[in-house]
């Protein structure tokens, strides 16, 4: 892999992992469009990790706050956001301990992912189309994992980790502003596991021939994604959190013509 390509691959990721329009699925399509071969599990966890980074240093003054709460019993509200966190982990472990392998083949057959793109877009409407009541502040146990569910869901490739899981907490009652805080904390314990479990891979990177181009994708990752965590909190508190909705149906409905079509 060049540099050229790492870091075209590390502003894919770092602009939709945050934006709700789908990682896996912009990545998929970019390597068939580019015939690109599969990145390689080291260059995946790295760019995850560029991302990971993004998430500690926005968040870092409520995850300061609930590390003190560790050990400062009047902190009762961060401690359980913490229980509520490590509950909505639960869907995603279960599923990648399961089901990850099968439903990460789906990457390899564009068709699909293009309608999953679809699909991302309905998730993100759906707020707007069904939500009746007036949005609650607090978090509870059941909507923790509601949201936990739809972070699951984005191990298909197309289907967006912070869109699915934003939409389903709007859904159940949570602020716009509230789901979002709490979809982008729930990435820190996703992606940390993915990294401890294949942290082999990574050892060896340094004798690596990539490892100058692997560097680059995640800074590229690292600091595109930055930018995406910004837009995506502007717009969500001004309510136009669904405009990526019409940005999905356009992309999948024009990869299916695409696909179906051109490449048939």
């Amino acid at each position: 892999m060049n540099y050229g390509e790492a870091i075209l691959l590390g502003i894919i990721q770092g602009l939709t992992e945050f934006l709700p329009i789908s990682s896996s699925g912009h990545l998929a399509l970019g390597q068939e469009l580019l015939g690109m071969e599969d990145v390689t599990v080291t260059f995946d966890l790295l760019l995850h990790a560029g991302t990971l980074l993004t998430v500690l240093l926005y968040f870092w003054r409520p995850l300061f706050e609930m590390t003190q709460a560790l050990w400062q019993k009047e902190r009762t509200e961060d401690r359980k956001l913490i229980g509520l966190l490590a509950i909505a982990t639960v869907p995603a472990v279960l599923v990648g301990f399961t089901l990850q392998d099968p439903l990460e083949q789906v990457k390899h057959y564009p068709m699909a992912v293009c309608g999953l793109l679809i699909l991302t877009g309905i998730l993100l409407m759906l707020p707007n189309w069904l939500r009746k009541t007036a949005p609650t502040e607090g978090h509870t146990v059941m909507n923790s994992i509601v949201m936990g569910i739809g972070q699951a869901l984005a191990i298909l490739p197309g289907i967006s980790r912070s869109g699915s899981s934003i939409s389903l907490g709007m859904l159940v009652g949570l602020r716009p502003e509230k789901a979002a805080q709490f979809s982008f904390l729930m990435a820190i314990p996703a992606i940390s596991g993915a990294i401890i479990l294949k942290r082999d891979e990574i050892g060896t990177l340094a004798t690596s021939p990539d490892v100058g181009p692997y560097a680059a994708g995640a800074a590229a990752a690292f600091l595109t994604g930055i930018g995406a965590v910004y837009l995506v909190m502007r717009l969500i508190k001004t309510g136009k959190f669904a405009i990526f909705a019409y940005y999905c149906f356009a992309i999948g409905l024009a990869g299916l013509l695409y696909f179906g079509m051109v490449r048939s």
